[in-house]
């Protein structure tokens, strides 16, 4: 008790007048705040069942435009190979110029997996609805650039297939490792640069046919294409990214679904270099957090499979900021295709994830 008023005393001395009070005003002013608690957020009023394909993904986001002109600017960095947008949606609030970190997220590179598109849409509309009354997301949204692409698979996503429109693993088609079988891919694109290999779906994913033509062939390998980026999707992402690190790039984050866990480099068969003590450190840290935290477990390559060509592992390669694949549902509770089920709860489980990396992006920055 006695170390207590001690301690009290020093922490409010200038708080109480010199002159002799009452007790109960010297409490009183004692335990009022001086800082008012932030003003709890509230979720976006989401159903299951609910899902958002290329078409509704687009007035979506329009609809965000609309309703919060100071907040959203949405853009296209690019066209998939049938032609439609890939919508990227920048949130900031546009009346403080100042200078900010900026970061990007993006979902479903391959596009059955849907939960990776969803969860960037709810991400935004959970910014959005608020910034008003929130002042961690206010303070966010002042200080910060988010960028969100929800459909970087537009095509694949229609379609509801893992490839993009001319049969290639997006998620592969990155320069890093690329090609390597022993990183799950396979550089055969499309046959005499005409003819697109098609693939089968089976109840551990979709692969090229190769695997029924040839069932000694290996699993778990996908066309990554002839060459890195030869794909107007990935290209598109490139560009966007290298257009960011102008900009206090900060961290990305690619969504997937649904090993339902939070994994960092190296994915790679073949790292191009080793991680220095302070990027493994940073990782760690993140990777525990949401371990503690989350209901989300770490990644572990060697549990699961290498995946040489990620747009992950390209980004930390090329830009050396914190990169992160995050996979949404549980592996356990889902088979793949994913049955695509419980929609609110995954969107809930991811927000903690999305907004620890967020209200902590200048500090991965530095």
């Amino acid at each position: 008790m006695f170390l207590c008023s001690i301690l009290l005393t020093a922490l409010f001395t200038g708080c109480i007048t010199e002159e002799q009070t009452s007790k109960s005003n010297a409490i009183a002013e004692i335990i009022q705040p001086e800082i008012k608690l932030d003003t709890p957020s509230i979720l976006p009023d989401w159903k299951d069942g609910e899902y958002h394909n290329y078409y509704t993904t687009t007035k979506m986001l329009n609809g965000f435009n609309d309703k919060y002109p100071d907040l959203v600017n949405v853009f296209s960095i690019g066209k998939s190979v049938l032609g439609k947008d890939i919508w990227c949606i920048r949130i900031t609030n546009e009346k403080n110029n100042t200078i900010k970190s900026s970061c990007l997220i993006d979902g479903c590179i391959h596009g059955y997996e849907w939960e990776g598109g969803e969860a960037c849409l709810y991400l935004a509309e959970y910014l959005l609805i608020n910034f008003d009354d929130n002042k961690t997301i206010a303070h966010l949204l002042n200080s910060s650039d988010v960028y969100i692409v929800p459909l970087v698979n537009p095509d694949g996503r229609q379609d509801d297939s893992r490839y993009n429109n001319n049969g290639i693993d997006l998620g592969r088609n990155f320069d890093i490792d690329f090609g390597r079988i022993r990183g799950t891919s396979i550089p055969l694109g499309k046959l005499f640069g005409r003819i697109k290999i098609p693939s089968i779906p089976s109840n551990y994913g979709e692969f090229t046919l190769l695997h029924k033509w040839f069932p000694s062939f290996p699993p778990f390998l996908y066309n990554c294409g002839r060459h890195p980026f030869s794909e107007p999707e990935t290209q598109a992402m490139r560009d966007f990214m290298k257009e960011l690190e102008n900009n206090d790039f900060s961290f990305y984050v690619n969504c997937h679904t649904a090993m339902h866990c939070i994994g960092a480099p190296w994915s790679a068969f073949k790292p191009p270099f080793k991680e220095s003590k302070q990027e493994q450190y940073i990782f760690d840290y993140v990777e525990e957090w949401v371990v503690e935290n989350t209901e989300y477990e770490k990644y572990d390559s060697n549990l699961f499979y290498k995946a040489s060509g990620s747009s992950s592992d390209w980004c930390f390669k090329e830009f050396h900021i914190p990169t992160f694949m995050f996979e949404i549902l549980s592996l356990y509770y889902n088979s793949l295709p994913p049955k695509h089920d419980h929609l609110v709860h995954w969107m809930e489980t991811t927000l903690p994830v999305f907004m620890y990396l967020l209200v902590n992006i200048d500090n991965l920055r530095e």
